[in-house]
């Protein structure tokens, strides 16, 4: 559910919503959302300052935080560092 809230959120944003990609990730330190968006779409998920990325941040939080799904990471990836 939140991947899918994430990627909603993310292809309202960017100007190629058809290469937004939104990975749940498991491992020792807990779940973590990872989002891929095309390099020209990386600017404005991250937003001035990290703006629109600390909002993307706080609007799961809230709803992880709804569903019982607590502490889960967002980051935005790099996709020239896959």
């Amino acid at each position: 559910m939140l991947e899918e809230a994430l990627e909603h959120l993310v292809r309202g944003i960017v100007d190629h919503p058809d290469d937004v990609q939104v990975d749940m990730i498991d491992n020792r330190r807990g779940q973590r959302l990872e989002i891929r968006v095309h390099p020209d779409d990386l600017g404005r998920v991250i937003g001035r300052n990290g703006r629109t990325a600390k909002a993307l941040r706080q609007v799961i939080k809230g709803v992880g935080d709804g569903v019982g799904a607590r502490g889960i990471r967002v980051d935005v990836v790099d996709v020239d560092r896959r």
